[in-house]
């Protein structure tokens, strides 16, 4: 396992954060986040264009760029950084690889190559009101209709659902429970009797929607009853993107709060000179240096297939949970009363990663889990 980036690596991401530090400033987060889509299609039609961001881990031979685990996280660790507002994470990270995962080969080879380009925006159904992110949880009814699928039920805080073009949904065969039964199925955004509603969330720039099914016609994507394990991998895979993502933000906010205490004067002298300063801000390099190498282990477990992947997945999204969170404390009280003000952008990153801190699970949710697979 590799624990250091290429030379390619690190000049792709100059090249990321350049061009995401020229199309993603504050003040186009601000104006994305006050949107009801949330992000604005021109510009995920740029970014595609220009990077070919959303074909990242997208093998080849489906329109994709082939790449590892590896170079997606690097992708996200910017995104997280400039607090990107784009249905990314949705169609790229939950989408795509629950096909990849899921998918019979032509499934593959027709709804793979428009989401890598771009063109159309998919996202996971697969949470519900009861806020469960295991597959327990799930209550979404499939039903055999000749030889088509009916699907009744609620999702809900799907990843950018109110306004996805093509659904990934887990649901369950009536009358089973656990990881039996399980299914995963395809449907247009625009199908008739989904009802979509976008959710007001704490986090502006993370839109999250509750799905309503009233015998939705679906396709079923992959072996029937069987999603239990591809599901299984792609959860595993999302924890370890989310992981990536919440160092980016992290590290932006441990270096704001370091270049706000060495402006900031007081009784004649910078507060970044006074000691209680300076082990606070060495608490923060440690926790966010932690982090980065748990996500950073966890992305190359990823990329060559390590058995031991949902443990440090696991690993890996209990330690930047908390990592980001703290850090987003932190650099709050730093910035003193100007940090609790919606003028100063601390708030924005707060938020994302009080959100982050629960998407796909805590960290003691993630403790658990990693646990149980380290006895397995």
């Amino acid at each position: 396992m590799q624990f250091s980036f290429t030379s390619e690596q690190e000049e792709f991401r100059s090249v990321l954060r350049r061009f995401l530090e020229e199309k993603s400033p504050p003040i186009v987060v601000r104006r994305l986040m006050d949107t009801e889509i949330g992000w604005d299609r021109d510009a995920w039609a740029d970014i595609n264009q220009q990077l070919g961001l959303s074909a990242i881990h997208i093998p080849e031979a489906y329109g994709g760029q082939g790449f590892s685990f590896v170079e997606l996280g690097i992708v996200l660790e910017e995104t997280g950084r400039a607090l990107l507002c784009a249905p990314y994470f949705a169609s790229t990270v939950l989408a795509a690889t629950a096909i990849l995962n899921a998918g019979t080969e032509a499934q593959k080879r027709e709804l793979l190559p428009p989401i890598a380009a771009g063109e159309t925006i998919a996202t996971l159904a697969f949470t519900e009101p009861n806020g469960r992110w295991d597959v327990g949880g799930v209550e979404v009814t499939a039903t055999r209709d000749g030889g088509a699928y009916r699907l009744d039920g609620v999702k809900s805080f799907v990843l950018d659902g109110h306004s996805a073009d093509q659904i990934v949904v887990l649901a369950r065969r009536a009358g089973s429970s656990g990881e039996d039964g399980l299914s995963l199925f395809t449907l247009r955004g625009d199908t008739t009797g989904l009802g979509r509603r976008a959710l007001k969330a704490m986090d502006p720039t993370r839109k999250l929607a509750r799905l309503e099914f009233r015998s939705v016609p679906a396709e079923l994507l992959g072996e029937e009853g069987a999603a239990a394990a591809p599901f299984a991998r792609t959860m595993t895979a999302a924890a370890v993107c989310l992981a990536s993502e919440m160092v980016g933000g992290a590290e932006k906010l441990r270096q704001s709060a370091l270049d706000y205490a060495n402006l900031r004067v007081q009784f004649g002298r910078t507060i970044a000179s006074f000691q209680s300063m300076k082990h606070k801000q060495a608490e923060m390099l440690v926790d966010v240096e932690l982090a980065k190498s748990a996500a950073y282990g966890a992305a190359s477990a990823a990329a060559e297939g390590d058995p031991d992947l949902p443990a440090l997945a696991s690993l890996a999204k209990a330690t930047a949970s908390e990592a980001y969170l703290q850090t987003a404390i932190h650099t709050v009280q730093i910035h003193g009363g100007i940090g609790f003000t919606w003028d100063n952008d601390t708030h924005l990153w707060f938020k994302r990663a009080k959100s982050s801190e629960v998407f796909l699970g805590d960290a003691a949710y993630h403790r658990e889990q990693m646990m149980r697979a380290w006895r397995e």
